[in-house]
């Protein structure tokens, strides 16, 4: 095993449940988060890195650089977790040297790489997993812990250059709201990498346009004795719908740049039914499409049915920052250059989801991402490496290391 700081914060940090909460209306979403929260504050207090935490529950710290600079550069990572899996009593388990073959959980649940072959990535690497009832927290405690361990290694080596920085950590990203209450005239960085990936050798810079579409159906219930040509089920409106929608756009059959429609929930009865789906796209151009699908379905269908028996609201809810990105490709090309130094081979993957760099990035601060070493995010089957992530904080050490020069 390599850096024992670094495992110990992560094994703490996930050991606490952050699990933000989509229904809720304040920010943060969930009341525990603060527990995350105040901790890290109070371990960058301990280090006597200026800090302030926002009355949302952003933290933010400032390290002024150690030579004469106006340079200044910026690392995120989210300390909630997703709502898909389970954040509570979280029990994290270490295999060291993994072998490759399968991992048995519990009694019930098993990993085997010839199905998750992400793990194919870490055979030899001591790897930590779950104990198969929870998630395991890896996005993105291990981001969180990989840049506070840069804190700490900076605050302790004087010698080491170092431009202004500025550390935030934020909560909600797991539901889409990481920077909706984001100070950027206390974080301001030049630009910024988000700490929220997986693989180590990945450089992302290229997300979905994503929105969100809520749907509501309204039918007619009569008693079903005497329904004939009378009743309107709106829960087979609601399915109705969807037949209507491409079945090679569902996300089980799209990969790498194609986009998709899924389905998140759908509930209902006879006489009222709502469904919500999530629109993924990496081209802007069939991410407009797609929205008009749906507008146009429910125009049918109302036509069809003579009232308006489909509401929809559509919200956009990110753009893709590569669209921006292109244009300063610097700071991916540093990124690159780090990685080299450190002996790893960058690869380029568009992100299949989105990142607080999304948002950050149409808000002025260009914000790639890196990865911190976590695999198969969101579920009993997350589990990430000791290696990469210690080998993430190389990174950061080493990206800021060649901005200051």
């Amino acid at each position: 095993m390599e850096n024992k700081k670094i495992i110990e914060r992560f094994l703490k940090y996930v050991k606490i449940d952050t699990q933000s909460d989509e229904n809720s209306s304040t920010t943060p979403s969930s009341e525990k988060q603060w527990n995350l929260i105040n901790l890290l504050k109070n371990e960058l207090e301990q280090m006597k890195i200026q800090v302030l935490v926002s009355e949302y529950g952003y933290v933010y710290g400032f390290i002024p650089a150690n030579y004469e600079t106006t340079k200044s550069i910026g690392f995120l990572a989210h300390v909630d977790t997703a709502p898909d899996a389970s954040g509570e009593n979280v029990n994290p388990r270490i295999i060291e040297k993994y072998d490759g073959k399968e991992i048995k959980l519990n009694e019930k649940w098993s990993m085997n790489p010839s199905e998750f072959e992400d793990l194919k990535k870490v055979i030899g690497d001591d790897i930590i997993v779950t104990d198969g009832n929870t998630l395991l927290g890896a996005d993105d405690k291990a981001g969180v812990s990989v840049i506070m361990e840069l804190c700490s290694f900076i605050v302790n080596n004087s010698d080491f250059k170092h431009q202004n920085i500025y550390i935030c950590f934020t909560p909600d990203e797991e539901i889409g709201r990481g920077t909706s209450h984001i100070d950027i005239n206390i974080f301001k960085p030049d630009f910024a990498y988000t700490v929220d990936g997986d693989d180590v050798s990945c450089i992302e810079y290229e997300t979905f346009n994503a929105a969100s579409a809520k749907l509501e159906f309204y039918g007619k219930s009569v008693h079903p004795g005497s329904a004939k040509n009378k009743m309107i089920n709106a829960s087979l409106i609601a399915f109705e719908f969807y037949s209507q929608l491409p079945q090679k756009m569902q996300p089980q059959f799209t990969q790498d740049y194609e986009g998709f429609n899924h389905l998140t929930s759908i509930e209902g009865s006879c006489e009222y039914a709502k469904s919500s789906y999530i629109i993924r796209n990496h081209s802007k151009k069939e991410f407009e499409e797609q929205k008009n699908m749906f507008v146009n379905i429910k125009d049918k269908m109302n036509e069809k049915y003579g009232y308006e028996i489909v509401k929809l609201i559509l919200k956009d809810q990110y753009y893709n920052m590569g669209e921006l990105i292109k244009n300063r490709m610097e700071i991916v090309d540093v990124v690159k250059e780090a990685m080299k130094n450190i002996g790893l081979k960058p690869l380029n993957k568009p992100i299949r989801g989105g990142t607080d760099g999304s948002n950050l990035t149409y808000m002025g601060i260009y914000c790639p991402n890196i990865g911190a070493g976590g695999f198969n995010f969101h579920g009993r089957y997350e589990f990430c490496s000791i290696q990469q992530m210690n080998k993430s904080l190389e990174l950061v050490k080493e990206i800021v290391k060649l901005f200051s020069k």
